[in-house]
């Protein structure tokens, strides 16, 4: 009988919340009157939203270009030195299997000793630049998501968003563009970006 009244209340009470968010954002006000930023008009009121698009700050903000870019190439150089030790080892390894028959046991043991510590190295090795690789690219990522967090601050300054969110095609579900910032963004990243050059 409790555990019912309570589910009733709980009912009641997500009712009342959803309807007094209803009628808070869903009522016309006079403050609605459309807002001026950059080339875009965007409604004001209450309660002010914006986003940028991920993907094109990531495809236009020099900064974050340069950063993965430095990123691929460590991570191909880490390929490389990797792919040279697995070269080693499968050439060893090969050997052995082609001249095995011609050496005394002992030969073969210490052959096999050899094999399985150029591999232990490799997944040391492997272990160890996969654990770097993954610290600096957070730690550069996160760099790189401080810098816009830092521009949205003083972009917001003057523009009184509640939120700046940042779109990707798996969240948003529904869009208006009026409330699309994304090329004041990465033009102002840009230009921020330049200065400190």
């Amino acid at each position: 009988m409790k555990n019912n009244f309570t589910l009733g209340l709980n009912i009641v009470l997500a009712i009342a919340v959803a309807v007094l968010f209803y009628l808070h954002f869903a009522s016309p006000s006079a403050n609605n009157v459309p807002v001026t930023t950059g080339s875009k008009a965007v409604p004001s009121g209450s309660f002010k939203i914006a986003y940028f698009e991920t993907d094109s700050v990531q495809n236009q903000f020099e900064y974050f270009r340069e950063v993965d870019a430095e990123l691929q190439a460590k991570n191909q150089a880490n390929a490389k030195v990797l792919g040279d030790m697995k070269s080693v080892f499968t050439n060893k390894y090969q050997e052995l299997q082609r001249i095995g028959n011609t050496l005394t046991q002992a030969e073969v043991n210490a052959k096999q000793q050899e094999l399985m510590a150029i591999e232990k190295s490799f997944q040391g090795k492997e272990k160890m630049m996969s654990d770097e690789m993954q610290d600096e690219t957070f730690r550069k990522m996160q760099d790189v998501k401080k810098k816009i967090e830092d521009y949205l601050k003083e972009y917001n300054k003057d523009k009184g968003y509640a939120f700046v969110f940042s779109s990707s095609v798996d969240l948003m579900y529904l869009k208006d563009s009026s409330y699309n910032i994304t090329q004041d963004v990465v033009n102002g990243l840009n230009r921020l970006y330049k200065k400190k050059k």
